[in-house]
């Protein structure tokens, strides 16, 4: 069947053309695993999967990760589709997801963050609103100046989920500051030094403080960096329709959803594969 694939931005993001009996035969898997490491993001254009044929289709790339979910009634530890809403009728940790629309990488409480997010559309938000967007790290710190990857290329971030959650609530009682402390921080590194010779910069609105520098001049260089790896020329906008699927490389992009009335009953549908790789 066909498979065309179409790049969206020079730096960032490809579609690919094909119909849904190709993806699930997992027939063109490795290819899209090998477009997933060089483009970053892939989106497949109104290609309507169901929730039982994008889980489907996600075991064909690797394996299948479940969501953490301590407030949600089980799964009974079967795959499901973790529902990204703000309706917290649907999802009871809707707060939680706040953190999202700020650029961030997923799993940085972990060692070995998930390797990838498949997200599908459900029901959107207004026109022009509740857009993805998503920057190619690895492009970032190749396009650095020499010297600036040689100084910054030793250093280590505390990372930590209660930092995130400050940016949409900057004043939290010391209870709720407490739930969020105990996800825990984690020591990584800046630039990920990848098993495939590769390096991306690790990020976003958990990293906290850049070990052995004071908090100003931390900020300064975790701010600068953000910027510089935002920039227009390494970041690929969606914009969604119904039944859009979108795959990102969440070990060398990072992400966040742009604003949206959180009463729109905007709903998409993810999926995750686990990880496969360690930051180092």
């Amino acid at each position: 069947m066909a498979f065309e694939v179409i790049n969206l931005k020079e730096r960032i993001g490809c579609e690919i053309r094909t119909d849904k009996a190709t993806l699930l035969s997992g027939e063109r898997a490795r290819d899209i695993r090998d477009l997933l490491e060089r483009r970053g993001v892939i989106a497949f254009k109104a290609i309507d999967m169901s929730d039982d044929e994008q889980i489907a289709f996600t075991h064909t790339l690797g394996t299948f990760a479940h969501e953490w979910s301590e407030q949600r009634d089980g799964d009974g530890g079967k795959d499901a589709v973790y529902p990204i809403t703000m309706d917290p009728k649907i999802n009871p940790v809707a707060d939680y997801l706040k953190g999202a629309f700020f650029w961030h990488i997923d799993g940085t409480m972990a060692q070995t963050p998930i390797l990838a997010s498949i997200m599908s559309g459900r029901r959107l938000s207004a026109p022009g609103t509740g857009q993805t967007e998503f920057c190619n790290t690895y492009a970032a710190w190749d396009e650095l100046p020499a010297a600036e990857q040689a100084r910054i290329e030793p250093l280590k971030v505390v990372h930590a989920m209660w930092r995130s959650q400050l940016y949409w609530h900057p004043e939290p009682s010391y209870a709720l500051l407490q739930q969020w402390k105990s996800r825990g921080q984690n020591e990584l590194p800046l630039v990920w030094k990848h098993r495939s010779g590769r390096k991306s910069l690790v990020l976003g609105c958990t990293a906290m403080q850049v070990v052995g520098m004071d908090w100003v001049e931390s900020e300064d260089l975790l701010i600068r960096l953000r910027d510089w790896a935002t920039q227009d020329r390494f970041v690929y906008r969606h914009e969604w329709t119904v039944g859009d699927m979108v795959i990102w490389d969440n070990t060398g992009t990072m992400h966040r959803a742009l604003p949206y009335d959180h009463d729109s009953g905007r709903l998409m549908h993810r999926t995750k594969l686990e990880g496969e790789e360690a930051f180092a």
